[in-house]
């Protein structure tokens, strides 16, 4: 069985999106909430920091589901996401009462950076600005 329709490779890009996007939204919506509770983890720049996690995850979300530099976005994306899971989701330094919790959270921001690289590793498919643009302006044959 093949599964090569190009349908896949954009709604895997929709999938891996959808928890980015919401997130970035969310940090515009609740931007004080999200600021407090930033402040307990006592890191510098609370403010300037929450602005690029939202930028990076707006951006990057447009960047996935539009297929437009997709790759570098999910590059992008990926590094942050290996920055944040150990700085929040550190289970091995965890009260026992909160280990479990934060290693299923390791684990799931572990396979949401496995989807990233595909993504970065092999490009948004057909289905996107970048595949539009090489049907519209095909790469001159050698």
């Amino acid at each position: 069985m093949k599964f090569d329709h190009p349908a896949i490779p954009f709604f895997g890009r929709l999938l891996v999106a959808y928890i980015f996007i919401t997130s970035g939204l969310a940090k515009i919506v609740a931007w004080d909430g999200n600021i407090a509770y930033m402040s307990t983890r006592h890191l510098p720049f609370i403010p300037e920091l929450l602005a690029i996690a939202m930028i990076i995850e707006v951006g990057g979300s447009v960047c996935l589901v539009t297929g437009y530099q997709a790759r570098l976005a999910a590059m992008v994306m990926f590094l942050y996401m290996a920055v944040l899971t150990v700085l929040f989701h550190n289970y091995w330094s965890a009260p026992a009462n909160l280990a479990g919790m934060l290693e299923t959270h390791f684990r799931k921001n572990l396979a949401i950076m496995g989807g990233l690289l595909f993504i970065a590793a092999f490009g948004p498919g057909q289905w996107s600005i970048n595949g539009l643009r090489k049907k519209i302006l095909p790469s001159p044959e050698p």
